[in-house]
């Protein structure tokens, strides 16, 4: 009896831990950890307020028993501003438990607004929150729908300098449940400038059931620059060439919608005009206020083809390609230049004298060494300007599969066998149809940089390898093939670079059309048109096999969430429990051994 009260204490501090852990484990399951829809749950959507806790992991499966996917949208998200994404996120699934695909991870450094859709119809989402006291609010919306239906009028894509869009069913009442996504991207070197005429949403202050968001860049994961709603008329501008609009609108409130339009703003300053000249086109930029001295605001403006017009927006612009819009193209002392001329539209015929300065800009493309060099004449009243630019052939080199250069070698590194046969290609990206390629030198290199020890493939146009065949001339394509093999004493990999010619298939006379020549018979250093490619690098099977395949891998991480949420406090209760059965056994085991001590040793006493 003695024992049994001494040892009640220690009974009680037990059993108060297993509640303990109990409980723990109870809110940690029950709590938070549910599953939305099910088969007699006859809602196809819902929205929900999240107050989270610190110390928090909750998960939250979502559910029907018809095939449709799933749309969920966290429009408001209140974290822990200070917390790290490994210790505080939410975290989407795509199937019925944590276990399943991760679809993404949001955490409050985010910045944009977090849609997930489902590939059937379960989806799953998990938010654990950090130690910090603080209010954490989650606002989520999810509904069903089907992804082969669509909402007219509902997103697309916009390309032009300037143009307008709304939303569906504008000025009417916007459709409910809706997602659409407008995808503006203008060309290169112009911002857009996007002003919405009106927006009636339905007014909130966190914007949370209807309302645009507008992301700078060409997707919804580009940076948030605005999320708006009620009734406003905001102004964005992009800081670059592409912008991305979205409209979310829940099952309630629906009203007008939005209307907007866009311009494209050039994103340099151009004083008077500026050229550049690619493989394909020249492109001139003339800065309007230039053009206010002759009273034009770049409408009368035009080619030597006046059907060819310029793009007007804050300057103006012709695209002038290589091969059109009246571009002469001449060919003289081993050079190519391409030339046009914008001048004002010609005078009504009944006018025989002008008070009005006349302008004419002379735009001249040369080809030279591996660029281009543009200048450009400006005449006015017998005053010419001149200016420079510089440019590059479009050239790249590709691997492929068989003589039909038909399907592309996309791997990389490209794994081959030894003395396997290889197919090249180089390709001159132009839309001049009069220049041909020519294979003038390709060699290979165990490095990158094309480093010592090198081995020629070709040299001077001729094959230098035994096993290289160079294909005939062949308009844009440059090709040849040889067999593999690796570098002694060296790497495994091979690096390939090859120096083209390109000439005017017209001159017979040319480089290109004399084939391999010995460089003591025809010195090339001088010539002006000529660039390179590199590609590589080429590695044997057996050295993948060998190093585990160590080229490019794509590595998935199963997601380490248990069935059963196990937390610090868990552990704390665990290890509290397991200290007091030390205790217990150690005084038991003690008690024990003094009574048997006691017993023992006892004297008897003497009557």
């Amino acid at each position: 009896m003695e024992l049994v009260k001494r040892l009640m204490p220690l009974i009680l501090l037990i059993l108060s831990c297993l509640a303990e852990l109990t409980m723990a484990e109870a809110e940690g399951n029950s709590s938070c950890s549910v599953t939305l829809g099910g088969a007699n749950m006859a809602e196809t959507h819902k929205a929900m307020i999240l107050q989270l806790n610190p110390s928090e992991n909750c998960t939250w499966t979502i559910e029907r028993p018809e095939n449709k996917s799933i749309r969920i949208i966290f429009s408001y998200i209140q974290l822990d501003p200070d917390g790290s994404c490994e210790s505080e996120n939410i975290k989407v699934f795509d199937g019925t438990s944590s276990n399943g695909p991760l679809l993404g991870q949001v955490c409050s450094k985010n910045d944009y607004v977090p849609v997930f859709e489902s590939s059937a119809s379960t989806l799953t989402f998990q938010i654990v929150t950090d130690s910090a006291r603080i209010q954490r609010t989650v606002f989520v919306f999810y509904y069903f729908f089907s992804p082969n239906t669509s909402i007219p009028n509902c997103g697309g894509y916009l390309d032009t300098l300037e143009g307008s869009f709304t939303s569906p069913n504008y000025p009417n009442p916007h459709p409910e449940l809706a997602y659409c996504v407008w995808h503006i991207q203008v060309e290169k070197g112009y911002k857009i400038k996007l002003n919405f005429k009106e927006i009636f949403l339905e007014i909130d202050k966190q914007c949370k059931f209807d309302f645009l968001a507008i992301y700078d860049g060409p997707s919804t994961n580009s940076g948030l620059i605005g999320q708006v709603c009620g009734r406003v008329t905001p102004t964005f501008e992009s800081s670059s060439n592409s912008l991305t609009v979205v409209l979310s609108t829940d099952y309630a409130n629906s009203y007008r919608g939005f209307s907007a339009s866009y311009t494209s703003i050039y994103a340099e300053n151009i004083n008077t005009t500026s050229l550049t000249c690619s493989s394909d086109r020249m492109r001139v930029i003339i800065s309007k206020s230039y053009l206010e001295a002759f009273n034009s605001n770049g409408n009368t403006l035009q080619l030597k083809d006046p059907t060819c017009r310029p793009k007007l927006s804050n300057v103006v612009e012709f695209s002038i390609p290589l091969n059109g819009c009246g571009t002469i193209r001449k060919v003289e002392d081993q050079s190519i230049t391409y030339t046009n001329i914008i001048t004002f539209s010609a005078s009504s015929p009944s006018e025989v004298i002008t008070r009005q300065k006349q302008l004419q800009i002379i735009v001249k493309c040369e080809m030279e060494h591996n660029s281009t060099v543009g200048l450009i004449y400006i005449t006015e009243d017998d005053v010419i300007q001149n200016q420079n630019a510089l440019g590059k052939y479009n050239t790249s080199m590709a691997f492929f599969e068989s003589d039909s250069f038909e399907k592309t070698i996309l791997e990389s590194p490209y794994y081959v066998d030894l003395n396997q046969t290889l197919f090249v290609q180089v390709s001159l990206h132009t839309s001049d149809p009069n220049l041909v390629v020519f294979l003038d030198t390709c060699r290979a290199s165990p490095t990158s940089d094309l480093a010592s020890p090198t081995y020629d493939l070709i040299k001077s146009g001729c094959s230098r390898d035994e096993t290289c065949k160079v294909y005939p001339l062949f308009g844009h394509y440059g090709r040849f093939q040889f067999n593999a093999f690796k570098f002694l004493r060296s790497l495994s990999s091979v690096y390939l670079q090859c120096k083209v010619l390109i000439c005017d298939s017209s001159d017979h006379q040319s480089r290109c059309s004399q084939g391999c020549v010995s460089r003591s018979k025809r010195d090339i250093s001088s010539y002006k048109w000529k660039t390179d490619s590199i590609i590589g690098p080429i590695r044997l099977k057996r050295d993948r096999s060998a190093s585990g395949n160590s080229g490019f891998q794509h590595e998935t991480h199963a997601e380490e969430t248990p069935n059963q949420p196990f937390n610090s406090l868990h552990l704390f209760s665990f290890m509290v429990l397991v200290l007091n059965v030390v205790i217990v056994a150690t005084i038991t085991v003690r008690h024990f051994v003094n009574q048997r001590a006691y017993y023992k040793y006892q004297k008897l006493q003497n009557y």
